[in-house]
């Protein structure tokens, strides 16, 4: 055993006797003079603060904590100071079946730990259990897993600037554009970016990054995790990496790779960086499992620290993890603790590190608390609620998880939004030619209704995408019919095989110049439906330039150039979309039926008398009786959007004719009152837009799309 109490060898600190402290607030907290650490149990019986010196490589001293406040134990070490490095060890009963797993050999993180340092490694010293027997049953394992667990670090307070930092952009929710991005992947390739900043949050704090985000209308940067995180055991055998990020084991400690200095200033100045250049970041967080998986998982924090209390079990059997997220365990969002841990972690990340808001990853679960049914009423939606500085931020629910209950698209409380799995859906079906797609395709433009259109609900209540992070890009969705995760090591049974996808007629990459034309068509035309539909959009990093990963549509797994974006796709003709999503969101901006968070009423707006806000054409001109929207033979759709009077008196209308089908179709432009014609501004087929001195078209022409091609087109009195 490490010996106790050593002065000699603590040199950091004055004296290795702990006095009581304080048990607020949770962690390790410094105040000028010493450190206070707090620790969450309920059940324990004794919990050791241990001391390494600054290498982390030799542990010190075993400090009990002296004092408990109902299950709060806590002590407080005076001249300690940012920089001391210490785990974990906690004494209580191992009885699997009662839902306790304590195990004092383990060495545990500080959940509210800011920092780590060093790697966490693979070996059978990590599991609580007795390797080879049943994780229900077997013995402790009582092997030292310091070696191999990251340690927790005193972090120092984040040293402000001179200056003010710059304030949150605060874009309205009609005006906003997400673009979500891998924080490593973006950059690993980029030109720009030195090459000991490539991966890491400084590049992306890179002026020619900022500048191209905002020449392509992004406002709003959504990080995938950049909270600690661990390789899975399987994944490390087959020699990858947990390249997402969605397998935690600290949340409120930076994934230490993604820093070039080491310092959480270094993500602080990034967030400021892109906050003065107008610029808004919303943060993925994991807040519903952690990677100590299930029962046969290794003990590394919350298990050791009190397994019953952190851990959502299966009554009767609390050996057994209730596995809603599909990684093997459930955090109790139910459970005061569990909660308090979560705001801590959105307070650090919005109030320290400045980002403008979250994205919850598998949501439901954090609503699911008492009868497994989602509630929108749960404790952590109170606590934001209650929170001033979290309750107007950005907060937006992937709103579904791996449990019986599955989705709760719809039912999240104002003011969160939702990542719209519908709207994805119907505009992969509608632009993969699919029968009686139109109907669904009509709802996702106009704001979907059939989701939001409740209980005081807007369109902007959706988060409308076609491609994330999980799945197809992009250009995959329109270059293969079937998923190829031949590089994952599952034998290609992970990932959906349901991606609405389809190919053109040739799987994967081809020379076909017939072929890649359609598929390119596809593209913009996908990416245009996105822009040009009520509710809030976000795009994937890299469909932009048309980055694939070759049909694996579960990438989790591929830290490398099968995920990284490529930047030699800029100016290639048919790979780069910039110009099309860039004019799509400049015509987003510049007409207001976009930016109006309602609705369609299918009557004229204020101030156009005979001409409704919104109506639905065949190709051949005629307007879309109810018979029509299930016409098997039918593909091709028109759709009519009228705008109040603009300041100079006019009318504002958008005609889009789209054509997803495989021929060739004529459109006949529509005639509403007061417009005599029309000018293309986007096209699907000509570069995604249309040049700005194009002439104007008379009313009632007859225009020819072909198969993929999407036409937008003002009226001639319409701003551009």
């Amino acid at each position: 055993m490490p010996p106790r109490f050593s002065a000699t060898a603590a040199r950091s600190v004055v004296s290795l006797v702990l006095t009581a402290g304080t048990p607020q607030p949770p962690g390790a907290s410094w105040d000028g003079r010493g450190v206070n650490l707090s620790v969450f149990s309920r059940h324990a019986e004794r919990v050791e603060w241990c001391l390494f010196d600054a290498s982390g490589q030799n542990e010190i001293a075993r400090l009990p904590l002296p004092a408990r406040d109902g299950d709060f134990w806590h002590g407080y070490l005076e001249g300690a100071a940012p920089g001391l490095v210490y785990g974990l060890r906690v004494h209580g009963p191992y009885a699997p079946g009662e839902g306790h797993r304590f195990n004092p050999h383990k060495l545990l993180i500080d959940p509210y730990a800011r920092e780590l340092r060093g790697a966490f490694r693979w070996n059978d010293a990590v599991f609580g259990h007795t390797i080879g027997e049943s994780s229900v049953v077997a013995t402790p394992d009582t092997r030292d897993s310091a070696p191999y667990v990251p340690r927790s670090v005193v972090a120092a307070p984040i040293v402000a600037s001179s200056l003010p930092r710059p304030p949150r952009p605060r874009i309205p929710w009609t005006d906003t554009v997400v673009y979500e991005m891998h924080v490593k992947g973006y950059s690993m390739r980029h030109p720009s970016i030195p090459e000991h900043q490539r991966g890491t949050l400084a590049a992306l704090a890179h002026a020619d990054l900022i500048a191209y985000w905002r020449d392509l209308g992004i406002t709003t940067i959504e990080w995938m995790p950049v909270a600690s995180f661990i390789d899975e055991q399987d994944l490390a055998r087959h020699g990858l990496t947990d390249y997402w990020g969605y397998n935690p084991i600290a949340p409120l400690a930076i994934h230490a790779p993604y820093l070039s200095t080491g310092h959480a200033r270094e993500m602080v100045d990034t967030v400021d960086r892109l906050h003065a250049a107008g610029l808004e970041v919303v943060l993925d967080v994991v807040l519903n499992h952690t990677a100590e998986t299930g029962a046969d998982g290794p003990t590394l924090s919350l298990r050791g620290l009190d397994n019953a209390s952190y851990y959502q079990l299966h009554e009767g059997d609390k050996a057994r993890y209730v596995d809603h997220s599909g990684c093997g365990n459930t955090l109790d969002p139910g459970q005061p603790a569990v909660i308090a841990l979560f705001h801590a972690a959105l307070r650090y990340w919005a109030c320290e590190i400045g980002v403008d808001g979250f994205r919850f990853d598998l949501a439901t679960l954090l609503g699911r608390w008492e009868t497994g049914r989602f509630d929108a009423n749960a404790p952590l939606w109170r606590t934001i609620a209650a929170d001033p500085d979290l309750c107007d931020l950005k907060l937006i629910a992937e709103p579904w998880d791996a449990s019986p209950h599955g989705t709760a698209l719809g039912a999240f409380p104002a003011p969160i939004r939702e990542w719209n799995g519908r709207f994805r859906d119907d505009v992969r079906r509608f632009w993969r030619g699919d029968a009686c797609s139109r109907g669904a395709l009509a709802t996702r433009l106009a704001g979907s209704s059939d989701v939001f259109g409740h209980g005081g609900r807007t369109p902007g209540m959706g988060v409308n995408f076609v491609t994330c992070h999980d799945g197809f890009t992009l250009a995959d969705l329109t270059a293969y019919a079937v998923k190829h995760n031949e590089a994952n090591p599952y034998g290609g049974k992970d990932g959906s095989d349901d991606n609405l996808s389809a190919n053109g007629g040739h799987e994967g990459e081809t020379d076909d110049a017939a072929v890649r034309a359609e598929r390119r068509r596809r593209r913009l035309a996908m990416l245009c439906t996105l822009a040009l539909s009520r509710g809030v959009p976000m795009l994937l990093a890299g469909d932009e330039l048309s980055r694939t990963q070759r049909g694996n549509n579960n990438a989790f797994c591929q830290d490398n150039d099968l995920s990284w974006i490529h930047w030699q796709a800029l100016g290639d003709p048919l790979l780069d979309l910039r110009a099309c999503v860039a004019a799509a969101l400049r015509l987003r901006r510049s007409l207001r039926f976009f930016r109006v968070d309602a609705f369609f009423s299918g009557v004229p707006p204020a101030g156009a008398a005979t001409d409704a806000d919104v109506r639905w054409f065949e190709p051949d001109g005629r307007e879309l009786d109810a018979s029509a929207w299930n016409d098997v033979s039918q593909r091709g759709l028109g759709v009519l959007f009228t705008d109040p009077p603009n300041e100079a008196g006019a009318l504002e209308r958008l005609f889009l004719a789209m054509n997803p089908g495989d021929a060739t179709l004529a459109f006949r432009l529509p005639a509403p009152p007061g417009t005599r014609a029309w000018r293309i501004v986007l096209d699907s087929d000509d570069a995604g837009i249309a040049s700005a001195t194009a002439s104007t078209i008379p009313c009632g022409s007859l225009l020819d799309l072909v198969p993929g091609q999407l036409l937008a087109l003002v009226s001639a009195s319409s701003r551009e």
